[in-house]
């Protein structure tokens, strides 16, 4: 079971490397970090298409992560 856990944690945390790597940077150099924030507050820009999915995928990759690191740590000991 402990060994099947870190297989699954070690996949999971490909492919959440992968994911965050695909997505586009938010900001674009100095002017994106002056009117990045104001954009993002105001809701300008919204998420869509493979930006939406590659968000939501990372959420949940990460949640996987949490869980399955909390569960191996607390099975190792």
């Amino acid at each position: 079971m402990v060994v099947f856990l870190k297989v699954l944690l070690v996949i999971i945390s490909i492919g959440l490397i992968s994911v965050v790597l695909l997505q586009k940077g938010k900001s674009a150099g100095l002017s994106g970090a002056i009117t990045g924030g104001a954009e993002h507050l105001f809701g300008k820009q919204k998420a869509r298409g493979l930006d939406l999915l590659l968000s939501r995928v990372t959420m949940g990759l990460a949640v996987s992560f949490i869980i399955v690191s909390l569960v191996v740590a607390f099975l190792v000991k």
